[in-house]
């Protein structure tokens, strides 16, 4: 991780040029200083920003502008969605300044609190984790929603991605396992209701625990609205994938205490979460481990 030094006066950050810099700064005020930056994902953006308040208080803010993986519609749809989270209590960062059509940051920037806790999950299966996990994402469920500008219908999760459309195409090779289950798919009707706010992208690294609680959810950039189901099958493939054939159904039962209802299509929304992958996971253990969470989807469908 990348950490740069920063004064008050026109030093630079690692990305961030005069026009966000004097943003931030403005934003801040003229009494906060900037003690540090650091690149939260490959020398790019999102940015930690170390500042210290008058008195010498110290906190920490969440940069976001324009990288390599985040454009400014995903930006946009962040705040949006941080937006959401802070009218309903949803845990998850308050949004603290925008500009989203980037006039005065000279592109599109916004900045965040920090959750505290840590965004890395146990290496042995947690019951308590888990459950704790299905009820964070069934609070956010709760909350109706009618499609916005930049919170869309979402039919999958991670929706700016299709790896099942590029299959179909020939931009990406396929397996026979994930031909069957993407024609299973394609032949059911998309469970119409609810509709609902969706975060989008839960997995252990969107997540913030700490003493087996979910203390927040992090990086809304693909948030909308659209069925449980979204959320809830790209959680239970995630936790399949980590841990065991357990996992998936404590993430479940958490959701559906907190929620005081059953989930439907489950097996419908597992398979959707596991066809927008890669077809070749980041090991061939997790491709393993994918697999065969999704021939027990296809075994329910």
């Amino acid at each position: 991780m990348t950490v740069v030094q920063c004064g008050m006066g026109r030093q630079r950050g690692p990305g961030l040029d005069e026009p966000l810099r004097a943003w931030l700064e403005g934003r801040l005020g003229g009494r906060t200083a900037v003690s540090a930056v650091r690149s939260l994902h490959g020398g790019e953006s999102p940015w930690w920003v170390d500042l210290t308040a008058p008195g010498g208080s110290a906190y920490s803010a969440v940069l976001r502008s324009p990288s390599s993986r985040i454009g400014p519609d995903q930006i946009a749809t962040n705040a949006a969605a941080l937006a959401v989270a802070e009218q309903h209590g949803l845990p998850a960062p308050r949004l603290l300044a925008a500009d989203l059509d980037g006039r005065e940051a000279g592109t599109a920037a916004s900045l965040e609190t920090v959750v505290p806790g840590t965004s890395t999950w146990p290496d042995a299966p947690s019951t308590e984790l888990l459950l704790a996990a299905g009820a964070a994402i069934a609070r956010v469920h709760a909350v109706t929603l009618d499609p916005q500008p930049q919170l869309p219908f979402r039919p999958r999760p991670i929706a700016v991605d299709d790896f099942a459309r590029d299959r179909r195409a020939g931009k990406m090779p396929t397996t026979a396992l994930l031909q069957l289950a993407d024609e299973r798919v394609q032949a059911i009707k998309a469970p119409d209701l609810p509709v609902v706010f969706v975060h989008g992208d839960v997995w252990p690294g969107n997540t913030v625990i700490g003493g087996g609680a979910v203390r927040g959810l992090i990086d809304w950039k693909t948030a909308g609205v659209g069925n449980p189901g979204v959320d809830l099958g790209e959680l239970r493939k995630q936790v399949a994938i980590r841990y065991d054939d357990d996992a998936p159904g404590h993430v479940l039962e958490g959701w559906e205490r907190a929620g005081g209802t059953l989930a439907g299509d489950i097996a419908y929304w597992d398979a959707v979460a596991v066809l927008n992958t890669p077809t070749e996971e980041y090991s061939p253990y997790a491709t393993f481990r994918r697999d065969h969470f999704l021939r027990a989807a296809i075994a329910r469908l």
